[in-house]
Order: structure tokens, then sequence, then C-alpha cells
């Protein structure tokens, strides 16, 4: 298994590291390495620290670079400024591991983020040089993978509703059964293209968008996974005319019991990396257009559909701010004209969108003061 070798060497008594073999390709925008060479010059106000921010920070099995830059900095999102506080000794802000001590040093009134070990009262603490062997893998994630991975695939925008409709279908199940588990077997029609492991759907729904109804994509309900055991063929009967032999498929893990017309999708390349969130550059304004499954409202960590995408400039990494609408009410204090007012909208949360379509994109819920509901207003943070 591949290791990242982090060499502590000591330079002017602060702690560098250098990780001396290539890392995994995260994404990394040009704007944030010049934002983040930017602030390494001279790191950034004290202003800039969350309120609380600590003096010191030892980094934990299970955290995340969204917790870390939410512990020094007031906006997480502005991880860039994070990692520029840090650059010449994290060069990848992605290879941070448990273990590893973080610690603000605030001299000259600016803030850098250093790792290595706090100097003494007077500035004399010697650190002895350290060899550190951490595997990539156990690097901490930019947000919590955990809760985003089964939507990587589970989670599918059709731009059509025709993608799913034309696509290969269940037409007949183990001895007949009206539904089939994990382990069991279906059979079906249709062109797999040569691929071997799929997706099952059933019956997509139109998504519109709140503000004008429009259809904006079809969402279909995952039902499970299935991989390829016997192509069909095609012959002739008995009696002289055409017959079909279906492919036969092994249902290798359920949401859902299968179904006869259930449709199938390749499943797609495992992509579970995530972007690093950063705010978007242009200002943008949206809704929530669905959440996903069948609740009524979401909360915290939950996954929610927005009605705008790639092509309205929305990336993956993008944090979001979520508005609640100002209620409408009357003045009846007493005296009052009973006039009818509108009370300011308030920023309640953030989502953090982690998949993007053409027209339509899904967000984790990352924070929330109140449940969310289709038709909720997203902006810039």
């Amino acid at each position: 298994m591949a290791k990242a070798i982090g060499v502590l060497a000591l330079t002017g008594g602060v702690a560098q590291a250098v990780f001396a073999q290539a890392a995994p390709n995260f994404p990394i925008t040009s704007q944030q390495k010049a934002t983040a060479s930017q602030v390494a010059e001279a790191g950034v106000p004290l202003s800039e620290l969350a309120p609380n921010a600590p003096d010191s920070y030892t980094v934990r099995r299970g955290d995340t670079l969204w917790a870390i830059s939410g512990l020094f900095l007031k906006r997480p999102w502005r991880w860039p400024e994070l990692w520029g506080m840090n650059l010449q000794q994290i060069r990848n802000p992605h290879l941070i591991f448990p273990g590893q001590i973080l610690y603000l040093d605030k001299s000259s009134g600016r803030a850098r983020l250093r790792l290595g070990q706090p100097l003494g009262p007077n500035g004399d603490a010697r650190l002895s040089p350290r060899v550190r062997e951490s595997d990539p893998n156990d690097a901490i994630t930019t947000v919590p993978v955990h809760l985003l991975e089964p939507f990587f695939n589970e989670a599918v925008i059709f731009n059509d509703s025709n993608e799913l409709l034309t696509a290969p279908r269940v037409v007949a199940t183990q001895e007949g059964r009206v539904i089939v588990s994990r382990g069991e077997t279906a059979y079906i029609r249709g062109d797999t293209r040569g691929r071997n492991e799929f997706r099952l759907f059933r019956e997509p729904k139109p998504l519109r968008d709140p503000a004008t109804q429009e259809v904006l994509g079809y969402e279909a309900v995952y039902v499970g996974a299935a991989e390829l055991v016997r192509p069909g063929a095609e012959g002739t009967g008995a009696d002289g005319k055409a017959l079909v032999i279906p492919s036969t498929i092994s249902i290798t893990s359920t949401r859902q019991e299968v179904m006869i017309g259930d449709r199938l999708a390749p499943v797609p390349p495992r992509d579970f990396d995530t972007a690093v969130p950063h705010a978007p550059k242009e200002e943008i304004s949206g809704q929530i257009a669905s959440l996903y499954g069948e609740a009524l409202t979401a909360g915290q960590s939950q996954i929610v559909s927005l009605n705008r995408g790639t092509a309205d400039g929305i990336e993956r990494g993008h944090v979001l701010a979520l508005w609640r609408d100002g209620r409408i009410i009357k003045d009846t204090a007493p005296g009052a004209d009973k006039a009818t007012l509108k009370l300011p909208d308030e920023r309640h949360g953030l989502l953090y969108v982690f998949r993007t379509f053409e027209r339509m994109s899904y967000a984790l819920i990352l924070q929330v003061q109140e449940p969310v509901k289709t038709g909720d207003r997203f902006t810039q943070p």
C-alpha cells in the first residue's frame, strides 16, 4: 500500500512537513492556490479568526477539514485562507492526519496556522526531528464523506425521462415471485451494452422549478444493485416464430424489493472524492427543488436538490447559505394601524454541493436552525 512519508525538520524553530511521495489527486482550484499563496505571505488579520479559536489543536480521527476550518475561522468555507496560513508546511491541505498538532502563530498582529508544537514562553523550545509515516487513506476528509457515499450512486437526476424509460427492464422474477431480494435472480430485457454492473430504479418523477414550475429533470427512486449473470439471446421457437431469451441478473443489494418493470442503469465509476468547500465566485441564488426521499422537511445531514446546476455556474464544493423567508404579519401593537408587515429574511443554514447536473444539483445540509422545505431560498454565503 502506498505510503506518504512526512519528515518533520527544524527551520527557525518551527517544524515543517514535506510529503515525499505523490498524494492522491484531490481537487484544488487555481483560485484557491492563488488565495493561499497571497495569504501565506503575511497570514490573515486576527479579526478573521473565530472568536474562540484555540491556540493549538490536535487532529483527531473523524475530524474533517470543514470542522477544523470552523475552529479557526469565522467562515469555515474559507478553507483557502486556512490552507494559505499553512502553505509552506502543508503543501497538500488534504494530507492532515490524526495525531498531528496545529497551532496558531499570532505574531505581528497576523495569524498563521502551523504544524508542529508551539514555542515556549521564551521562544526557545526545541523539537527533535522525527519521521511520520502515514497512509494517505488515513488523511482526514473535507466533509463527512460517510454521509455522502451512498448518494454518489443512488441520487441521480436524468435530463430526459426517456433515458430510463428506454433502459433495460426487469421482465420476470425467480420462480414467478412478485418481488425479489438480495441474492435472488431476475430476468431482464434490453441492451446491456456489454456492462456487468447495474443500478435498479423505479418510476422517474419530474422535478420542477419552485418558481416557474418548469421541469428541470427526472429523479428516479433507487431500488438496488445487480450484476449480469448470463446475457440474453435471440432464436427461433419450435413453431418457427422468433424467440427472445432474457438476460439473467443477480440482485446484489436492495433498498427496496425488486419488481417487474424496474429499470437498469449502468453503475458509474466509483468517485467518492469531495471537493474543497469554497464560495461561488459570482453571485448566485435559487431554491430548494425537492427533498431526497419521502420527507416533507429536512434537517442537518440530509440531502436536497437545487434548481441550479452547472449551466448556472454551480460547482462541486460550493457552499451556499440557506434563507428563511420572513413571515407576513399584522401590526397589532396598541394604537397601530394594523398594517401588513413582512419580517426580514433570515439566514439559518449552510449547504454543501456534492453532485452537479446540467440544470440541478444535490447538496448536503451542513448546518441548519429550522427545518428545510421545498421552495426555501439559497444564495452565496
